[in-house]
């Protein structure tokens, strides 16, 4: 069962120890059978799926990418069908044993091979990632077929996570949790933004993480640029720094952003900061079965505006977390998908003011079915570091 409640510890402090159980042949089966039937059930003839994160939580195989195509093919009532190139069949097999293959050899045509099991006038849902020179040349091969982004005939497809990837999630959590907390021990002042990430990526390592996909550290003016990417900048004494890291371990992603302070901050940083964190609070508290995404988004959104920096919170306030760590749902004002147990995304307001500072509180939320549950437990206080 999911949780249940945020208090709910003692079930949540299993997901956080060891190796999860590993996905089975069954479980692959079950996610391409209810693809199947949610494309049928939105108007489409089928799935078009490209490597990619959709590919692995599908399958489990993870093909390299390159202009050779490989294709999954998934229409309810049909057995599934995997398009790969001679040369990977073997690994493609030993991959996905219960797939059927239909291979292609160097110098024959691929879109021969795929056009049999699309419909010739159908409509298809296509992988965000999918390569624009095979989804134009399955079109050129088929030119009544037509295609629609999968994001957006499927946005909620990956979004309800099982207690599998539940364990997976707050695993990853619980890894950038504990990077947080050993950064937090290491000198800022006088070194570079791209020393402390790199500090970051390794600790990220060091606690499990088999991919490092963000380490933004933005001090002092950089931290109002919520991208920044980590410079030769010299964190100075008196800087804010906003921290946002992370990447995936066991397959499943983690995203938290802290804001320290090299030394004791001024009044002013201290409010804002006191407002991003009271911001944070009522998102997290916005959450609930039933209610919009865009729900989360205006209780955020409605404390930073009533602190009068309304027009200094530049971006939404969440995004969806799994195989990827941006991903469907988008918490955001026009989204009006009702949150459902099981789904997870960030809650991480900020207020960026120009030339100065920024700051940004994050952590990741699952919802339950009597609220939200935190998969970030680190301290929401201003941390001041040296």
């Amino acid at each position: 069962m999911l949780p249940v409640a945020p208090g709910e510890r003692g079930h949540a402090e299993a997901w956080m120890t060891g190796t999860p159980t590993p996905f089975t042949a069954g479980d692959y089966e079950a996610r391409m059978r209810r693809a199947a039937e949610a494309a049928t059930e939105a108007g489409l003839a089928g799935l078009l799926v490209a490597p990619g994160p959709d590919l692995v939580w599908l399958t489990g195989y993870r093909p390299v990418e390159t202009e050779r195509l490989t294709l999954l093919v998934l229409r309810a009532g049909q057995d599934p069908v995997l398009v790969v190139p001679t040369l990977e069949a073997p690994d493609a097999a030993a991959a996905a044993p219960t797939l059927a293959l239909r291979d292609w050899t160097d110098g024959k045509d691929p879109y021969e091979a795929t056009a049999s099991l699309v419909d010739a006038d159908g409509r298809f849902g296509v992988s965000d990632n999918g390569w624009a020179l095979h989804l134009l040349g399955l079109q050129k091969r088929l030119p009544d077929s037509r295609y629609v982004a999968l994001t957006e005939a499927l946005p909620m497809l990956r979004a309800v996570k099982d207690v599998a990837e539940l364990e997976r999630l707050a695993a990853a959590g619980e890894a950038a949790d504990a990077t947080y907390e050993e950064i937090r021990k290491v000198p800022f002042g006088g070194r570079r933004e791209s020393d402390v990430a790199a500090d970051i990526a390794d600790l990220l390592r060091q606690f499990g993480h088999s991919q490092v996909d963000f380490t933004i550290v933005a001090s002092g003016s950089n931290g109002a640029n919520p991208h920044h990417e980590a410079s030769g900048r010299v964190i100075e004494r008196g800087d804010m720094v906003v921290l946002d890291f992370g990447g995936l371990k066991h397959g499943y992603g983690s995203d938290t952003s802290r804001t320290v302070h090299v030394g004791e901050p001024d009044a002013e940083e201290r409010e804002v900061h006191d407002v991003v964190r009271a911001a944070q609070e009522a998102g997290v508290a916005a959450v609930r079965p039933g209610a919009a995404c865009q729900d989360v988004d205006r209780a955020a959104r409605a404390v930073v505006a009533e602190a009068g920096y309304g027009d200094r919170f530049i971006h939404r306030t969440g995004h969806g977390i799994g195989v990827t760590t941006h991903e469907p749902p988008y918490m955001i004002e026009g989204e009006e998908q009702p949150l459902v147990p099981g789904m997870c995304f960030s809650v991480e307001p900020g207020i960026y003011l120009p030339g100065r500072f920024g700051v940004r509180i994050e952590d990741i939320v699952t919802v339950t079915e009597e609220g939200g549950w935190r998969l970030n437990t680190t301290s929401r206080e201003m941390a001041i570091v040296d």
